[in-house]
């Protein structure tokens, strides 16, 4: 089992890495998600090296938790995460997208090793999540549990609403829905293409124990809301964070046209001194 006690300064300059490294991958391939990588780059940070039980020398540990990316577009925050806790080398990231790679743009089962979930379209990701869980309940796995990352605009999806209310049924304690509230979907900003706010009123009203407004690039407030997730019983749990998409590159912060864009030359290299070294 993999638990590191990482300090927040340990975990920022963590995040700077995956950041790089996000940048650079998307940069190689002409090809990517920056903006959606970066907007839940703490929140994967914190989740793999003090909360997700996992083992990179032995990926299907049948008693680790799972997590599943359900905005699965963003497997360039995922490939990070997983090779910093090394479950690859760090120079395959360089296959990214690239013909014959285990890297692809989207997330796909067991490639690489560490990849619990196929993900494409949107929506699917709490569906599988609370199959695992229940699976994992079946099993006798009390102390296992399903970590789901969603973005918010994927809340339009009604499977997302049909696994929310059949998890919620079904008392899937130990399901933990993480959702990414960067405000950006592919189209536009949220609040022109369809809201789906408020979610924190919603996922109570459909049985689930919230916690909401959450700063997600905060480290400190990662680890406490994922905590209290751990804390709670008889029920699923959805923690709101609230981000910031395209984060810790100022022309990408905020920016529709970097949610599946990749950068210029010229737009990479501020972006590479930006983040520093």
């Amino acid at each position: 089992m993999t638990l590191v006690s990482e300090s927040p300064a340990d975990l920022d300059k963590l995040t700077q890495r995956m950041r790089r490294r996000i940048v650079q991958m998307v940069y190689n391939a002409k090809s990517g998600h920056i903006g959606g990588s970066f907007s839940s780059t703490e929140l994967l940070a914190v989740l793999y090296s003090k909360f997700l039980r996992h083992d990179p020398k032995n990926p299907t540990w049948h008693e680790r938790d799972r997590f599943v990316m359900s905005k699965g577009h963003c497997t360039p925050v995922q490939y990070a995460v997983l090779a910093e806790f090394g479950y690859f080398p760090v120079e395959e990231l360089d296959t990214f997208r690239q013909k014959g790679t285990r890297l692809q743009g989207h997330s796909v089962l067991g490639k690489p090793p560490g990849v619990d979930n196929s993900a494409g379209a949107l929506g699917m990701g709490l569906s599988f999540g609370l199959g695992m869980r229940l699976a994992q309940r079946l099993q006798g796995l009390d102390d296992s549990r399903v970590w789901v990352l969603m973005g918010d605009g994927e809340q339009d999806e009604g499977q997302v609403w049909e696994a929310a209310m059949a998890a919620a049924h079904h008392e899937a304690e130990g399901l933990i829905a993480i959702i990414d509230r960067n405000g950006i979907q592919n189209d536009d900003f949220t609040k022109i293409t369809m809201s789906s706010e408020p979610l924190d009123e919603k996922y109570r009203a459909f049985g689930w124990n919230v916690l909401s407004d959450l700063d997600g690039h905060d480290v400190k407030t990662v680890e406490q809301a994922y905590q209290w997730a751990l804390d709670q019983r008889g029920g699923p749990v959805c923690l709101i964070f609230d981000t910031v998409k395209g984060k810790g590159v100022s022309f990408m912060e905020h920016n529709p046209a970097f949610h599946g864009a990749p950068p210029s030359d010229e737009e990479f290299e501020q972006a590479m001194k930006e983040l520093g070294e």
